[in-house]
């Protein structure tokens, strides 16, 4: 009974690459690799230690492929279910592209490895699922913002295209002006008092449009991801209580047995006894 309950090679590789100091050995590797790449950009600093940089990056890029390699091997075919394994694998191979003829491109692309974060940090990765969770509902709120705008460049491009041409000539150009009135980037200097010395009403159309859109569709993106978050988290406490709950309801069982089998000792003792 004891040699089938205990863990197979596997899976104690598996808990030895999942083990909490392997992964902050991995996350410290990943801020060094991040700071090897940044110091490469400086002409000084490779003139200096160009070879003990490029020997810590192979080195470091030797472990994640060490890395990835055991983790194939514990968990086999079950390791690409995982997106978050998928992305480390892809993040990994193009660091392994050559960097020479037409993949030299490929280089620039090393920076990518500091992704990885995304994978490693228990925090980032669930900000990151809130993100792909409320895909949804922020593209319908993308779509009610492209309306918004696509309705006020028409406005715009009515109203004010004759005397700006350069700013509402076409509706193309008149959203990409709203985009900056959104923004609240020189909106008032540099579009909306120009604008009101030939329309003095014109505040009548850029108010609304900046409470609308600033003030009102980007607040429901933040909303929407706040809400989002806050799901995953009631989600995650949840999952939490129930296996708590299970490891007790299972401790419980097992108390009961022994507490059986002890009762079943004394009276086995008892009847010997008598």
């Amino acid at each position: 009974m004891q040699a089938v309950l205990r863990p197979s090679l596997r899976q104690r590789l598996g808990d030895f690459v999942e083990s909490q100091p392997v992964q902050n050995f991995i996350i410290g590797l990943i801020v060094l690799n991040a700071i090897t790449l940044g110091l490469e950009t400086s002409s000084t600093v490779q003139q200096f230690a160009g070879g003990f940089l490029l020997w810590t990056e192979r080195v470091i890029l030797s472990v994640f492929v060490i890395e990835l390699t055991l983790k194939m091997i514990a968990f086999g075919p079950r390791f690409f279910r995982s997106g978050w394994n998928v992305f480390d694998f892809v993040i990994v191979a193009i660091a392994l592209a050559p960097e020479t003829g037409p993949f030299s491109i490929l280089r620039a692309l090393r920076i990518l490895r500091v992704l990885r974060l995304l994978s490693q940090v228990e925090r980032l990765r669930m900000i990151i699922e809130s993100l792909l969770r409320a895909l949804p509902s922020i593209g319908w709120i993308a779509f009610l913002l492209v309306l918004v705008f696509y309705i006020f460049g028409v406005m715009g491009t009515k109203l004010f295209g004759e005397e700006f041409p350069q700013w509402f000539g076409t509706v193309g150009m008149t959203m990409y002006s709203l985009f900056q009135v959104m923004t609240l980037e020189s909106w008032s200097m540099g579009i909306a008092r120009p604008v009101m010395e030939v329309y003095p009403y014109a505040w009548l159309f850029f108010v609304p449009f900046i409470l609308i859109t600033a003030f009102t569709v980007l607040n429901l993106f933040i909303g929407i991801i706040v809400n989002t978050m806050q799901s995953m988290h009631w989600e995650e406490e949840d999952a939490k209580r129930i296996e708590m709950e299970g490891r007790a309801h299972a401790e419980r069982e097992r108390m009961v047995r022994l507490l059986e089998e002890l009762h079943e000792k004394v009276d086995r003792m008892e009847k010997d006894g008598r």
